[in-house]
């Protein structure tokens, strides 16, 4: 075996190992809002359930490791002591992905992300009205583990209120657990669905996606797209040009002779099965042609 000391370890090396040695774990879909009122939404796999008398839910918004600053939602608990921790299943991981990104403060992620903001009802923070399960929480308390980058700061939650979708009960009242059909995170770019394994999403742009509420309108409100399929349409920086749709098209035109002639409902069909095969950007060109 390969044997090392932490302490001779770069901070992101390190926590890269850890982060793929502790795999899968849950992640905590965090809702947050600040100060004013504006609302934040943030995924955090630094997270399990540690008590059921009281319920205590515990999750972790780390130091960021390249430059020791701290995130919206750390900052937002400590201002406004209540969060819903919403659970991820696979109907929403690319927009969850989505939601990662580290937009400016003030920038709500529900929108970025496509997701509709549902209001709680003992906390003021919202609920992602898509996620199957919703807790209401109050933070009791927030243990800071250090103060260099990569350091964790756990906030310690107290379930007030529990919202469980119809559509993952079973008639006796518990969870259908392949129903719920949960996602994790693993290392790198890996997840693994709770009852199939692991599937990569490539990690959301540092130059910032575009966001769901930058689609066009025939796009995001499509009845042929999934969210996760608007989630990774959203996770581009910038659109192809009119000359790279011409020539797209062109080059499909064989396969696809009457693609010029296409209503948006077939053509988002055509996109979808692009999207499939993790093709993003003739996808994107197949929608805008």
């Amino acid at each position: 075996m390969i044997s090392f000391n932490p302490k001779d370890l770069s901070t992101g090396r390190l926590h890269g190992y850890l982060l793929s040695a502790v795999a899968p774990r849950p992640i905590a879909f965090a809702s947050t809002i600040d100060k004013d009122g504006n609302p934040n939404l943030s995924p955090f796999s630094f997270f399990n359930v540690f008590s059921a008398n009281p319920p205590i839910l515990i999750f972790s918004p780390a130091r960021r490791v390249r430059d020791n600053t701290t995130k919206h939602t750390l900052e937002n608990v400590e201002a406004v002591n209540e969060v819903v921790i919403n659970v991820v299943n696979y109907d929403i991981v690319h927009q969850m992905s989505l939601s990662s990104t580290e937009y400016p403060e003030g920038v709500n992620e529900f929108e970025k992300a496509g997701l509709t903001m549902l209001p709680s009802d003992e906390v003021k923070p919202f609920r992602v009205a898509e996620s199957p399960i919703q807790m209401e929480c109050k933070v009791n308390e927030i243990v800071k583990l250090g103060t260099e980058g990569g350091a964790g700061n756990l906030v310690i939650c107290e379930v007030v209120k529990l919202h469980i979708s119809e559509e993952v009960m079973n008639d006796d009242n518990t969870i259908n657990q392949e129903a719920l059909d949960l996602v994790a995170r693993a290392g790198g770019s890996y997840y693994s669905r709770a009852k199939s394994g692991f599937f990569e999403i490539p990690k959301p742009l540092q130059t910032l996606g575009i966001g769901v509420d930058n689609l066009p309108d025939h796009v995001r409100n499509s009845m042929i797209l999934t969210g996760n399929n608007l989630g990774m349409l959203a996770n581009v920086d910038k659109l192809p040009t009119k000359e790279e749709v011409k020539k797209f098209v062109n080059d499909i035109s064989e396969r696809y002779p009457n693609l010029k002639t296409a209503t948006h409902r077939e053509k988002h069909k055509l996109a979808r099965n692009y999207l499939s095969y993790g093709d993003v950007e003739s996808a994107w060109k197949l929608l805008l042609s």
